[in-house]
């Protein structure tokens, strides 16, 4: 049995001479853009202008190092990824995206803050012994206690400052006052000792110092963020220790003081003074 003509197939069409010449002519004339904008892009000149720019910007000049890319807001995750996109050689386009960036970080923070001239009440808080304690309970019952533990103190935090970062099984926060961060911290304090997680309970230690922090990223450096961590570091479970200057500027109406004789930590000048503050209802 014969077979039928297969399928007809359409002729190829003739490509002309013009066509090809501007198809040869097209990977060339791409790789010239390239290579123009590489050079640009790598122009000492240039270079130094965009970063002489950037100093006239407001904001943090140094924006883009890992300091001030740090933390979840949207200028920090696009400044990392530019950081990593760039991070090979000096880059005008990585100084102008930085330049923008450092712009709107300014403004979302407020350049008062960014240069350190906020003064700021600094609190820190951890678990006293969670490291030991975990490990002899193991990690599923200490991470659903970190949970719980979250759960109850955070809210007590934001409701009066700002949470700047999670610390394992602490956290730092900053408060515009000095009693918001005291009674915060005894907040959290109480909120803790009533917790119970499968019969395991915990108690928390906390510190606050008023300084003029320096913000960086939605994080906070300097001698004054030391300072309060040394203070929370020297607090007992279930303590909650305030420097001088934190005592200057609290109103001491329904807290109890006691002044700690002997307060000694590294990175902590002498005259730096410590006392244990409670609500006077235990």
């Amino acid at each position: 049995m014969s077979r039928g003509p297969g399928p007809m197939r359409r002729p190829r069409r003739k490509t002309s001479a013009a066509e090809r010449e501007k198809e040869a002519r097209r990977p060339r004339s791409a790789g010239r853009v390239r290579a123009v904008a590489r050079r640009i892009d790598g122009d000492p000149w240039l270079l130094a202008l965009a970063e002489w720019l950037r100093t006239r910007l407001p904001g943090d000049a140094r924006y883009g190092d890992p300091l001030s890319i740090g933390g979840g807001e949207v200028a920090g995750v696009l400044g990392r990824r530019l950081a990593v996109l760039a991070a090979r050689q000096p880059s005008v386009l990585r100084e102008l995206g930085f330049g923008a960036l450092q712009v709107w970080q300014a403004h979302a923070e407020g350049e008062a803050a960014a240069d350190g001239d906020q003064e700021l009440a600094v609190l820190f808080t951890d678990l006293a012994g969670f490291s030991t304690w975990t490990l002899e309970v193991g990690d599923d019952i200490a991470v659903e206690m970190l949970r719980e533990v979250g759960a109850a103190i955070e809210p007590l935090v934001q409701r009066r400052g700002r949470l700047v970062k999670r610390l394992g099984d602490g956290l730092m926060a900053v408060f515009p006052r000095a009693q918001d961060a005291v009674e915060a911290g005894l907040a959290a304090r109480d909120a803790v000792e009533r917790l119970a997680v499968r019969g395991h309970r915990l108690r928390l230690r906390a510190g606050v110092h008023v300084g003029r922090p320096l913000e960086l990223g939605q994080d906070y450096f300097g001698r004054d963020v030391n300072i309060a961590a040394r203070v929370a570091g020297a607090a007992g479970a279930g303590e909650v220790l305030i420097s001088s200057s934190t005592l200057d500027r609290l109103d001491n109406a329904g807290f109890v003081l006691c002044r700690r004789d002997s307060f000694h930590a590294k990175g902590v000048p002498p005259g730096v003074g410590v006392y244990r503050v409670d609500t006077g209802k235990k």
